[in-house]
């Protein structure tokens, strides 16, 4: 074994046995190769004593625009559209290439060291986003969404989207499998059908994924109604976007008919609870959804519009709210939120049967939580501490697929310190 953990508690995510204390858990290479009470027969390079720890699976942030960290607190307590198109859009025009790298080492860094291992992702330079997710040890789905405004004389094939995707499938495709490219639509309201349609089929033609924003906002919603005579959920459906695997954002505004529509494509919705609060956008019927078989994920959104990349408080607030919403307190109980962010955003991703829980066999994603603090030291279920109790600066130790990316404040993959004056800097060049 390469490094083996004992006299911890696991969290696995595994329905069958969701906690096993006093563990031992051994990694060898980039899998967990060993779990049980009994102390293992084979040696290992590395010993780490989980007394007073916690092991969960890595988590998954399924909608990021990772770069947007350069943006984190940029023109705040707006409505949306306001927000996106007089600020954000132009603030965007600023961002280089070497600035999208930048704020993107920067996101990754954040959710490393909060305990995320994989990230969705849509940007420009997503060729650039992809290089640093791999060069950082994590997964990624990474997608460069079209924004169509002037005509329907639009050509995918000439688009800045089609090259970079391109470059990712040619650069990471048929490799370890930890980047993946997406194709990507923004959303109904920023593009037209007919750029719909020829992104499907690119997406067809190369088996890729799909990643949009859905019904993020009442305005939104009501529009494409006007537009169309149909919701963006009927209107998507009606051109094919989810006959690919499709991860839709916010869903915030969608009818039982939409959730049946969506349910039936097996679509996944990424909840964005924190972000579509700050933005006023509304609440996801993320119960609904999942008593209709959908698959739901979590995902932070971008920084200008959430502040946070950690997961713990989007996994929090997601199941409080649902029990808000619904007057039942036994709604999004604590295992079914941390499932949002771990097992759902595997398969969100793709990677079910290969990553979202602690299990032999399965790659070594592995967040470690230090328990030994004021917050965390009464700890009865550890299960309801993790969805409850815990947040991002509990993390010791983040590992994906065997390689520890941090450890202890220190980060094994990332020149820290570098991207901490880039961003400075970077943030001098948008001003604002």
């Amino acid at each position: 074994m390469d490094i083996l953990f004992k006299n911890t508690i696991v969290v696995t995510m595994n329905p069958e046995i969701p906690v096993i204390t006093n563990a031992y858990v051994g990694i060898t290479g980039r899998k967990v190769s060993y779990i049980g009470t009994s102390t293992p027969s084979e040696p290992a390079a590395r010993t780490i004593d989980g007394t007073n720890r916690v092991l969960m699976p890595g988590m998954y942030n399924c909608h990021t625009h990772a770069p947007m960290t350069l943006l984190r607190g940029y023109a705040n307590d707006l409505a949306l559209e306001d927000w996106l198109f007089n600020h954000i859009f132009p603030a965007e025009d600023k961002i280089t290439p070497d600035m999208v790298r930048t704020g993107a080492t920067l996101a990754v860094a954040e959710m490393i060291s909060s305990g995320t291992i994989a990230f969705t992702d849509m940007y420009f330079d997503m060729d650039v986003v992809a290089k640093v997710a791999h060069e950082a040890g994590v997964l990624a789905n990474v997608s460069n969404a079209i924004l169509v405004f002037d005509s329907d004389s639009y050509d995918y094939s000439k688009d800045k989207a089609h090259a970079q995707t391109l470059r990712v499938m040619e650069d990471y495709h048929g490799g370890d499998g930890r980047v993946k490219a997406d194709a990507s639509i923004h959303g109904v309201y920023t593009s037209l059908p007919t750029a719909w349609q020829q992104v499907v089929e690119f997406a067809h033609k190369h088996k890729l994924g799909m990643h949009v924003h859905l019904s993020e906002t009442k305005t939104e919603h009501e529009t494409c109604i006007k537009t169309f005579g149909q919701t963006p959920t009927q209107a998507f459906a009606s051109h094919g976007v989810f006959d690919v695997n499709t991860v839709a954002a916010h869903a915030v505004w969608v009818t039982d008919e939409d959730i049946d529509i969506l349910a039936e494509k097996g679509v996944t919705v990424a909840h964005n609870p924190i972000s579509n609060l700050k933005l006023a956008s509304g609440l996801a019927p993320v119960d609904a959804m999942q008593k209709k078989g959908l698959n739901v994920a979590l995902g932070t959104d971008g920084m200008a519009s959430n502040n946070s990349h950690d997961m713990f408080e989007e996994l929090k607030m997601a199941s409080l709210l649902q029990k808000y919403i619904t007057g039942d307190p036994t709604t999004l109980p604590a295992f079914n939120a941390l499932a949002l962010a771990t097992t759902n955003g595997a398969k969100a991703q793709g990677r079910t049967g290969e990553s979202g829980m602690i299990k032999e066999g399965y790659d070594a994603d592995i967040a470690v939580l230090n328990l030994n603090n004021p917050r965390q030291t009464i700890c009865y279920d550890p299960i309801s501490s993790l969805a409850y109790s815990t947040c991002g600066q509990d993390v010791e130790m983040t590992i994906c697929r065997g390689k520890v990316l941090y450890e202890k404040g220190e980060f094994t993959t990332i020149d820290i310190e570098k991207t901490l004056h880039d961003a400075r800097v970077a943030k001098r060049v948008i001003g604002g």
